[in-house]
């Protein structure tokens, strides 16, 4: 009886068991023609004062309750149920299964799975939300922005019986909103940043470009794994982990490292304290973490346990031995080959369940299996796992067509519930915040205030024609052999230019061999030292209308720190593209005027750098023309395509999103991770940080100034024209009549910049702005 209880308790039972009953049960079996004697055996055992003969030998001992039951049992006949083994429980949601229930190709199988859930639990799936709802969740969901009120309004306007399936599709089809979108999800699962530890000194790569050409492209889920778990020289930055500057400890190795996250990322195995001792928490061992951390190992490594050397030798395994063996070869790359094969092949029924039960548990804000990194755990449905592990599978690991099944179900479509601390009961999606990217895309959406440029190194321009650029570009110095051998120096580069009024867009791009500083007007744009990449900033509020001064402090440095003698030459130039653009209304459309401008020989050039942030105005004897040195692709730099790529991304939205950039103090309070460890969900709970940050913070002041500057130079309409506008751009619908009358009130009349900024605020704190639901 005492162990039937205990069976309700997996974990619990089995460390009772092992406690308590497996030492003794042999003894107890050979003793059963001898129940009395055994039950003064055990009696005597359990209730002994001795401590050499106490049961059990460690922790607590036996309550009186429990001896009692002990002894019931013994009296019973030890009665065994045979489904209780002290072996070790068969892993769950390994084997490939199909559901209980038969779903015909024309369904959606969610629906016919949760049916007969439903009607056990007594939850009604008849109302679903309305098509606005809809929308906005299925945006977020699927590129991570609130929809455009054009394109809601649109949406809202359609009378097709199945225009939700078409907007998923079409949503799903933007390959790179939805690539950013779901870049922040991979970021924290694979621990991909671009800046902090480990990228000081070399100890860590991005993954970025990789990454993001993978979900533009939809890569096969099967074929994404076994680029991570096998890697190449472009995804390799995942199972090489952080390489720790100083002494660390032993779980921390980068062994160890590609051990947890593999482990954690693909199979819902929680190694963290395997990799120190025998875990606590589950029924992994050190051994089997060393086991793992071993192929991808140089050589055997020597288990150590909380950091101690134990002088033993882990042996080479994967985690399921049933799955498949890896070979006990040298071979490294011999080895992590068949690991791959063995992680994807169609025998791992735990790989499909652990990335669909992370899809639904992204959409639906709870998985399938709670929490989503121990999938030992029983689903709550086990059949609609299995039903979407299979068909996905089936529709060869297509993630966006399991993303389209979730989000065409009833389930999905039913109106969110608030989370529940009681016994789960599945009743619609929860209610969830926005991510720390969601959110601050959103601000930009409603300020038009994105980010200048990216810090993560991803073509934006794959899959998409790039546009040609309307103004030849040059590399330029000051003499033509530059290109082959300049002596080390600053010199000052400048251009004048003219607008006729304050640009609507205006994107500096530009890069020097071997680091600049750039100013426009006297003011300090930014600096670069990488010459093989493009810099990109925003500088629509430094341009002026009237003349403008571009000045750039372009150094030559020596190739290497060895190089002899403060005239060691090496190739000199700099690349510059300025992308401006004014709009102007003729009549009711608005005209876009471009006033791109690019390094040529109209540049000047001075030996004298500029010694403050004021640089002179171009003119004057002591300024030359510049010298063209050849078109963006001249050798040694070959960076055409670079410069087309980063003109392209300032045409298509001209904002960077911020799944792209570093994170700053906004992006950190509201909840993104270091990424110095794999991070699948994120909490959920406010923070008084967020509280301080979203109520004092400079970052989003600064944002809001922003925006109420573009509000006010883009719209001269009357308050209340102004009041419906930046509604329907914040929230998708217009305000009441009682919310005109206080945004009519905030925002004055005349409008007032401190007013729009106030509306703005009041905009972006509203749960209605800030949630998904």
């Amino acid at each position: 009886n005492l162990v039937r209880r205990r069976q309700r308790q997996p974990q619990r039972a089995r460390q009772m068991r092992q406690r308590i009953v497996a030492p003794h049960v042999q003894r107890l079996v050979i003793r059963r023609d001898q129940l009395v004697s055994a039950a003064e055996l055990v009696g005597r055992l359990v209730s002994a004062t001795d401590a050499d003969t106490i049961m059990p030998k460690k922790g607590s001992k036996l309550t009186p309750r429990q001896i009692g039951l002990l002894r019931a049992w013994i009296d019973q006949g030890l009665p065994w149920d045979a489904k209780v083994t002290f072996a070790k429980i068969p892993p769950a949601n390994m084997s490939p299964r199909g559901p209980s229930i038969s779903v015909p190709p024309s369904a959606n199988g969610i629906d016919l799975v949760l049916k007969p859930y439903f009607k056990t639990n007594q939850v009604s799936s008849e109302k679903l939300v309305d098509d606005r709802i809809f929308a906005r969740r299925v945006y977020l969901d699927t590129i991570g922005l609130i929809p455009p009120p054009a394109d809601l309004e649109a949406f809202l306007a359609s009378g097709q019986q199945d225009k939700r399936i078409r907007l998923v599709r079409r949503l799903l089809g933007d390959n790179h909103g939805y690539a950013q979108h779901w870049m922040t999800f991979w970021n924290d699962a694979l621990r991909n940043d671009y800046r902090g530890t480990g990228y000081i000194d070399g100890g860590r790569k991005q993954i970025s470009s990789w990454l993001y050409r993978s979900l533009v492209n939809n890569t096969p889920y099967d074929r994404f794994v076994s680029e991570l778990v096998n890697p190449n020289s472009e995804s390799e930055g995942f199972a090489k982990g952080i390489v720790w500057r100083g002494v660390v400890n032993a779980s921390q190795v980068p062994p160890m490292q590609a051990a947890q996250n593999i482990s954690q990322v693909f199979m819902g195995v929680n190694l963290k304290c395997a990799s120190c001792h025998d875990s606590f928490i589950n029924d992994w061992t050190l051994a089997d973490a060393y086991s793992l951390a071993n192929i991808y190992a140089s050589e055997p490594l020597e288990l150590f346990q909380c950091d101690k050397p134990t002088g033993e030798k882990a042996a080479l395994r994967f985690l399921f031995p049933e799955l498949g063996t890896i070979p006990a070869t040298t071979n490294r790359q011999e080895r992590l080959r068949e690991l791959a094969s063995v992680m994807t092949s169609r025998k791992n029924g735990r790989l499909s369940r652990t990335m669909v039960n992370r899809l639904w548990a992204r959409l639906m804000g709870r998985g399938l299996v709670e929490p989503v990194d121990e999938m030992d755990a029983a689903a709550w449905n086990s059949d609609l796992l299995d039903w979407l592990a299979e068909d996905f599978v089936a529709h060869g690991y297509d993630v966006k067509k399991t993303l389209e099944r979730i989000m065409t179900s009833r389930a999905y479509q039913l109106p969110a519930v608030a989370s529940e601390d009681k016994v789960f009961v599945f009743r619609g999606p929860a209610v969830r915040r926005m991510s720390a990217e969601q959110f601050r895309d959103a601000l930009a959406s409603v300020t038009g205030e994105g980010y200048a440029a990216p810090a993560a190194d991803v073509d934006l321009t794959l899959g998409r024609k790039s546009p040609a650029l309307p103004v030849p570009a040059k590399w330029i110095w000051s003499h033509a052999d530059a290109r082959e051998k300049a002596r080390p120096e600053t010199l000052r580069f400048e251009k004048t230019f003219f607008a006729s009024r304050k640009p609507a867009e205006a994107h500096l791009l530009i890069t020097c061999d071997n680091s600049f500083v750039a100013y426009l007007n006297g003011e300090k744009i930014g600096s670069g030292k990488d010459f093989s990449r493009l810099n990109s900033f925003n500088v629509r509020g430094k341009v002026r209308a009237g003349t403008n001064l571009l000045s750039v402090a372009a150094t030559n440095d020596p190739k290497t720190k060895d190089a002899v003698g403060a005239d060691a030459e090496n190739p000199a130039g700099l690349l510059v593209y300025v992308r401006l653009r004014e709009t102007r209304k003729v009549g009711e459309l608005p005209v876009e005027t471009v006033m791109d401008l690019a390094s040529d020989a109209s540049w000047v050039w001075a030996s004298k750098a500029p010694a403050t942030s004021e640089p002179a105005a171009a003119g004057g004897g002591e300024f030359s023309p510049a010298v063209e040195l050849g078109d963006p692709n001249a050798a040694p730099w070959q960076l055409g395509a670079r410069l087309v790529e980063s003109a392209a991304a300032a045409a298509w939205g001209g904002k960077v999103r911020s799944v792209l950039v570093a994170a700053d103090p906004l992006l950190v309070a509201l909840g993104r991770p270091n990424r110095e460890q794999v991070v699948t969900s994120r909490p959920t709970q406010a923070t008084t940080l967020q509280a301080l940050e979203l109520t004092n913070g400079e970052t989003l002041m600064r944002l809001l100034e922003g925006g109420a500057d573009r509000w006010l130079q883009e719209s001269v309409a009357a308050p209340q024209t102004l009041v419906h506008r930046v509604y329907s751009e914040s929230l998708g619908r217009l305000p009441s009549g009682e919310e005109t009358r206080l945004g009519e009130e905030l925002v004055g009349n005349p409008v007032q910049k401190s007013g729009v900024e106030d509306l703005l605020w009041m905009m972006v704190m509203l749960p209605e702005f800030q949630l998904i639901y």
